[in-house]
């Protein structure tokens, strides 16, 4: 608890205590107005105080009809009827509910905090053998940074010394360390657990990772779902109908027939029970502390309408390269036509040493790993979804698929799976095969998708064997490949029109943006993925773990359960208790739990979502 939780569990204590000795004196005592007003005052105050001053500032703001104005009104008219105890009793009950209300949130809260809080504000920068601490606006790309055992990787980078393991915890969720050593890239965010390691940046501190994540935190709470908002706009209108429903209860019947009184106090009751809080309250919290449980967990949500969303989802859509396998590839056969295989490998890395496809950095690094020298080359273009053309010594260069060799006039060798064709100087030069894996946890993540119901699909640039052999081991229910950029949207939203359901897309790279962003939630893999394609996704993966949106699923559905089952048994035994209430069968204490207690127990029911595996 913080220190205003606590000073007010010690106003409930001592509220709750001066009530107990104000009762005691009250029966035993036998004693008549003023005096009976005159002990519950000091009881009245204590739990009061606040709940007061914010409805007369909540008044004066223009907010006539809030849950602090409802219960003043209730607490005030019940001490005018004479019934002391019940309205001291409303006012600590209410607190009550309040302090439950504030513990929860800050629970909930507290997984996102811990994200924002990576945001570092300096960093030891090394210049010419000499270490200066700068603010961290001012660390430039090609610095190089260094990190001891115990702080956090204040920028993105490549390790150019040192070993040691980092714990990305706070980023991903995984409890185990990542062990780096030169040539690793990390991310800033990490904490560098047990040896010194130098690190030059590749990005300014505005565009890395955690600064990334900050900004993408501190926006999640600007879209609210639907739910939430129908919530927001039902106390607009429901608590002034029942705060005139409640005069009318009070007024009517007793013009037809007296006694003012008792009719007041039903109308009192009427008044308490009637407060909209528990759905005020309990609603957006379910959506908060799933946002909350995901980020825990290293998925960030921009804002409870994707969740909301994703719930519906029926259908979910995946690239291949980056996203269901590793995008790691490796060149595993070389297919030489009138050239060496060592001629044909310079070739193709001589045209793709200026993309950064994943297939581009597996030919290059097959050259160097062969100690080839590419050519010198000039006028680079390079065209999504077909490859790279550029000239090379004089002569036409082109890499990339048989598409891109029919537009050179070349019908290239048929080859299964993903290949890069080479022209070059009029004639084709071959093929170069590579292979590429599906992650570790795709094929789980797939099971469990459709075991919820759901229909999955792959939308692939790559060739159609490649593909399909991808789809079988994962067990991908439909695919179709070899499509361009904006043939892959058009596919998509023939996917998004075959079903009522919504349509979910899962991609890492710049290709994958305008698909990320057609689909009814885009989700982006963030640390393989482009800034294009996290920039338009509603949801992104820290750690690209396709398990995850599987994962997100589960927690979006479970949501939305819990939001069915907070209204539910809010409106269900609010409706019980105001019939009971209307007709005299109620009494005030009976009112606050029937506010107050299901509250409670609705807050405690959304809190259940922060413990979601």
């Amino acid at each position: 608890m913080n220190s205003r939780q606590k000073r007010k569990l010690f106003e409930i204590i001592i509220g709750a205590v001066l009530l107990a000795g104000a009762h005691a004196a009250y029966k035993f005592a036998d004693l008549k107005f003023p005096f009976d007003l005159l002990i519950f005052l000091p009881a009245y105050a204590v739990a009061g105080y606040d709940v007061l001053i914010n409805a007369v500032q909540s008044i004066a703001g223009g907010e006539v009809f809030g849950e602090n104005t409802l219960m003043s009104v209730a607490s005030i008219g019940a001490m005018a009827i004479g019934e002391f105890p019940e309205a001291v009793f409303v006012m600590l009950f209410y607190k009550v509910g309040t302090l439950f209300e504030s513990v929860a949130v800050g629970k909930s809260r507290k997984s996102i905090k811990a994200l924002t809080s990576m945001k570092p504000k300096t960093a030891c920068v090394e210049k010419d053998g000499v270490e200066e601490t700068v603010k961290i606006e001012k660390v430039e790309v090609g610095d190089v940074v260094v990190v001891r055992p115990g702080e956090r990787i204040p920028v993105d980078g490549e390790v150019v010394f040192g070993e040691s393991a980092v714990d990305t915890s706070a980023l991903t969720g995984e409890a185990l360390p990542v062990a780096v050593t030169v040539g690793a890239r990390v991310l800033s965010g990490s904490i560098n657990k047990n040896g010194l390691i130098k690190i030059k940046t590749d990005t300014v501190f505005e565009e890395s990772t955690v600064s990334r994540i900050v900004a993408l935190v501190e926006s999640s709470a600007g879209s609210k779902a639907k739910t939430e908002k129908f919530i927001t706009k039902f106390s607009r209108y429901y608590t002034p109908a029942v705060i005139a429903a409640a005069v009318l209860i009070a007024v009517i019947p007793t013009v037809i027939a007296g006694n003012f009184a008792s009719w007041l106090k039903r109308a009192l009751i009427f008044l308490v029970v009637s407060c909209p809080c528990a759905l005020v309250i309990s609603v957006p919290l379910a959506y908060f502390a799933g946002i909350g449980s995901a980020a825990k967990r290293g998925i960030l949500i921009k804002g409870s309408d994707h969740l909301e969303t994703l719930a519906k989802a029926d259908k979910f859509v995946f690239d291949k390269t980056g996203t269901i396998t590793e995008g790691r590839f490796a060149v595993s056969s070389v297919h030489p036509v009138g050239v060496t295989e060592d001629e044909l490998v310079a070739l193709a890395a001589t045209a793709e040493e200026g993309s950064l496809h994943p297939l581009a950095s597996a030919v290059t690094g097959e050259a160097e790993k062969r100690g080839l020298k590419t050519l010198a080359a000039e006028h680079y273009e390079e065209e999504a979804g077909h490859g790279v053309t550029c000239e090379a010594d004089g002569k036409r260069l082109a890499a990339g698929n048989a598409a891109l060799m029919k537009k050179e006039g070349i019908v290239p060798l048929d080859a299964d799976g993903t290949v890069i064709h080479v022209f070059y100087g009029g004639a084709y030069a071959g093929y170069i095969s590579l292979s590429d894996r599906p992650k570790k946890t795709s094929k789980e993540a797939i099971r469990t998708l459709k075991a919820s119901g759901a229909t999955t699909y792959m939308l692939s640039g790559d060739r159609a064997g490649a593909v399909d052999a991808v789809c079988r081991e994962v067990r991908i229910d439909k695919f179709n490949a070899e499509l361009l950029p904006e043939e892959k949207t058009e596919k998509l939203k023939e996917i998004k029109a075959s079903g009522e359901g919504a349509t979910v897309f899962t991609g890492d790279g710049i290709n994958d943006a305008p698909s990320i962003a057609s689909a009814d939630v885009g989700v982006a893999m963030g640390a393989l993925g482009s800034d294009v394609a996290i920039e338009c996704a509603d949801v992104v993966l820290l750690d690209d773990d396709p398990m995850k949106v599987a994962n997100l699923f589960t927690l979006a559905k479970r949501v939305r359960l819990t939001v069915t089952e907070n209204i539910v048994f809010a409106l269900g035994v609010k409706a019980i208790v105001l019939i009971l209430g209307a007709l005299g069968a109620a009494y005030m204490w009976e009112a606050v739990i029937a506010d107050v207690g299901v509250s409670v127990v609705a807050i405690l029911n959304s809190m259940r979502l922060l413990k979601t595996k």
